[in-house]
């Protein structure tokens, strides 16, 4: 959709005027729309193909944290100039697709900056802030099998052929196996509905701010999951772009301090805190998985899907050269 078919949609249907500059997404229309002095918003068109009761889950799950945690850093759902929550349109293209405004979070998204021990620390702070708002929140579609969703790695072997030859499928199969080994002590974690998604493009920060973090966007990867999922995926994103594996201890130097900032509000277990190193490296071959699928399904968006699979495979290497044994006691010793 084009950014003046965008822009058309959000004044009919929420009055708002503005426009619309497009956003790089995974499979929904979504643009910033810059109404001038009524503010910024994000204009979400979704995929024809993306189930209401899933869209339904997202709003829902906003609408819960705004009454839950009102002070967290999260997008604030709107309803249509008619009060619905989820309006559709058919587009010029003759498509049935259903349409989100949401307020924009200023700031710079975490992926474009750095941070300090003590801001990561504070990310962390928000994710356990996140999970107890998120602990009694239940919906008929928080239990939606997503590929994204770490405890579903093993369903996704049959991909392995997407994934290019020699050490790269290697350390993609070592991490299958190893993740096979532990998948039956994950099944038995404490669940609940999370974000499932707390990477660094996700986070939106502001330096001179207190606070530090000040947005958490997209909510599309939420489901019901396990507890140390959620973590895992939070710690495996802070995980440095650069790695000497000569010069350098290990990959949880920087994820440590998000641990330790989520540790303040919110506990875990030790079963947990051995699982999360092994789900942080299923996570990385969940990506590369992904993402050199995507990429060959759909090679005109290849260099969004694929932006951050390279340094994956640097990270994989480095779980491939140590033991299982140390891996289990990256977090506890």
């Amino acid at each position: 959709m084009g950014a003046a078919e965008a822009e058309e949609i959000a004044a009919r249907l929420y009055g708002a005027r503005g426009s619309a500059t497009r956003f790089e997404t995974e499979k929904d229309d979504t643009f910033l729309l810059n109404c001038a002095a009524r503010g910024k918003f994000v204009l979400k068109i979704a995929h024809p193909s993306e189930r209401m009761e899933e869209l339904d889950f997202q709003v829902a799950l906003l609408r819960h944290l705004e009454q839950r945690a009102p002070d967290l850093p999260v997008p604030r759902a709107l309803r249509d100039a008619d009060g619905v929550d989820l309006p559709s349109v058919t587009t010029r293209a003759g498509e049935r697709r259903v349409v989100r405004l949401i307020t924009f979070l200023p700031g710079t998204p975490l992926d474009r900056t750095s941070a300090t021990a003590p801001q990561r620390e504070r990310i962390g702070e928000i994710l356990a802030k996140l999970r107890h708002s998120m602990a009694d929140f239940s919906h008929p579609a928080d239990g939606r099998a997503l590929a994204w969703d770490v405890t579903h790695l093993l369903d996704l072997a049959d991909l392995l052929s997407f994934i290019p030859g020699g050490g790269k499928r290697a350390w993609t199969v070592r991490a299958l196996e190893r993740f096979a080994e532990v998948k039956p002590s994950l099944d038995l974690c404490r669940r609940q509905v999370l974000h499932n998604d707390f990477n660094t493009s996700n986070l939106v920060v502001n330096h001179a701010s207190p606070q530090f973090l000040t947005g958490v966007i997209d909510f599309g990867d939420a489901v019901r999951t396990a507890v140390a999922v959620d973590v895992s995926t939070a710690l495996m994103n802070q995980m440095p772009k650069t790695f000497d594996h000569g010069n350098r201890r290990d990959l949880f130097d920087e994820p440590r301090d998000v641990l330790r900032g989520y540790l303040r509000h919110a506990e875990l277990t030790d079963e947990e805190l051995r699982l999360i190193p092994f789900l942080s490296m299923g996570r990385l071959a969940v990506r590369a998985l992904l993402t050199c699928w995507r990429a060959e399904i759909f090679p005109e968006n290849s260099r969004y899907i694929l932006r951050n699979t390279e340094v994956g495979w640097t990270h994989l290497e480095w779980f491939h050269s140590i033991s299982t044994a140390q891996i289990s006691d990256l977090l506890t010793r």
